[in-house]
């Protein structure tokens, strides 16, 4: 049996080639992931509201400031499941298909933080109907969600289904919030700045 001493230079642990990862090394995303949707429904639960968090200039309300960040993630998102599949070859795509596929989701993720500071901080984990109620659990899973993906893109040899899988878990979450939130507002308020 041989070892690559040269994966220990590229921040690889040193493993014999051929012995297969143990299942345990998904544990500690997976409990990350229950930490942070945990954690995040805990404080939005026992937070006191503050009505409003932020506010943009130009925008009508912060329901319309909320509403078009999370359009502008949801939009960026789409961006992700086609590069993606660029990126796994189901969809011809230009060699820099991987950079789109990264910087969309880091694009996405950066527009959609501010969003969650608000309903977090502003809102709060709310029940009172269903949609709220769906809106505010899907939240606190889709950064769980999210967290064991990005542990997950640092693991290494990971099965070729997982990665996948848990983007699309990310990206049916999102859209679902998107479908409960600024779907909603804009159904309900209109298209408004």
């Amino acid at each position: 049996m041989t070892v690559d001493r040269n994966a220990a230079t590229r921040g690889f642990p040193l493993r014999p080639p051929g012995r297969a990862p143990s299942p345990a090394r998904y544990l500690v995303p997976a409990l990350v992931a229950a930490a942070v949707a945990v954690g995040l429904g805990v404080y939005g639960k026992v937070h006191d509201p503050a009505g409003t968090a932020f506010n943009l200039a130009g925008f009508s309300s912060t329901g319309a400031v909320k509403s078009w960040l999370a359009t502008a993630a949801f939009a960026f998102a789409l961006v992700q499941v086609v590069s993606a599949l660029m990126v796994y070859g189901k969809l011809p795509g230009p060699s820099w298909s991987s950079a789109l596929h990264r910087w969309s989701g880091r694009i996405a993720f950066l527009v959609s933080v501010p969003v969650a500071v608000h309903c977090l901080y502003a809102l709060g984990y709310q029940t009172y109907e269903t949609r709220v109620l769906w809106h505010s659990l899907l939240g606190c899973f889709f950064f769980g969600a999210f967290s064991a993906k990005m542990l997950l893109l640092r693991s290494e040899r990971l099965p070729g289904w997982l990665l996948p899988i848990v983007g699309g878990l990310v990206f049916t979450l999102l859209t679902v919030i998107w479908l409960t939130s600024a779907l909603w507002f804009f159904r309900t308020f209109g298209v408004t700045t």
